[in-house]
């Protein structure tokens, strides 16, 4: 027997607020029984997957991770970042390498921080 990912949980000073952003991400709705103020906000990302938002009180600390995940897009690791950036995200710092490998820390609104790799395509070139 095995174990699979059911939500990925992120702590939120704004659940819905922080959720808002991350539906743009990855392009998909917020759950329609969720509503402004709501404590705890999900994200349906398909496969029985869910990114799931619960509010706290405290905000991130430097020794609080509060979650991390990796995002491989669909378009260039750059297009991407240049997206997420448009929405709001800040570059943390940048592991790109001249060859094209690497990636990118960035963080939400809320400073939470992810990573942007490379897209299937951009691999399966180098």
């Amino acid at each position: 027997m095995a174990s699979r990912i059911h939500n990925v949980s992120l702590n939120a000073l704004d659940a819905y607020g922080l959720a808002e952003f991350w539906a743009k991400v990855y392009d998909r709705p917020i759950d329609e029984v969720d509503k402004p103020g709501d404590p705890e906000v999900a994200i349906d990302l398909g496969g029985g997957m869910n990114m799931f938002f619960q509010q706290v009180p405290e905000a991130k600390t430097p020794l609080r991770n509060r979650m991390h995940i990796c995002l491989q897009p669909d378009t260039t690791r750059d297009e991407e970042v240049d997206r997420l950036q448009g929405l709001g995200a800040k570059l943390l710092e940048d592991f790109r390498r001249p060859d094209g490998t690497g990636w990118v820390v960035m963080a939400d609104p809320e400073g939470n921080e992810f990573c942007v790799e490379r897209s299937t395509a951009e691999r399966a070139a180098t």
